[in-house]
């Protein structure tokens, strides 16, 4: 059974750190684009994050470029968001997938093929 399942969202306060892991189950990720999205409340799901499977370049959105960091750990078989210097505009439910990609320069889920079931992050003092 292929699974994505999310873990190290909580509190935090702003200018704190998290780290999200995304571990896979059922296949081998280091085979797939492995994206970060998120969504708040009220808002449409952002790509945060992805990084490509053929040669692990990274890919940001403005929002969090430079505060976060995607790395992929193959034996593993984990993707981590390494996330600096929280605001409160992070806080949302952070969901890892599989197969992200790249439209005029935004991380784009259009050809998701599994999600995982999200993790909560709350930036709040």
């Amino acid at each position: 059974q292929v699974q994505l399942v999310e873990s190290g969202g909580g509190l935090v306060q702003p200018g704190g750190s998290l780290r999200l892991s995304c571990a896979a189950s059922g296949f081998t990720l280091d085979y797939y684009a492995i994206g970060w999205f998120r969504q708040a409340p009220g808002k449409e799901r952002e790509g945060v994050s992805c990084i490509s499977n053929s040669d692990g370049s990274t890919y940001y959105a403005d929002s969090v470029k430079g505060r976060f960091t995607i790395s992929r750990d193959n034996a593993l078989n984990t993707v981590y968001l390494q996330m600096n210097s929280l605001k409160p505009e992070d806080t949302a439910v952070y969901y890892c997938a599989t197969d992200c990609i790249l439209v005029q320069n935004k991380i784009n889920s259009d050809y998701v093929g599994s999600w995982g079931q999200g993790t909560q992050v709350t930036v709040s003092s």
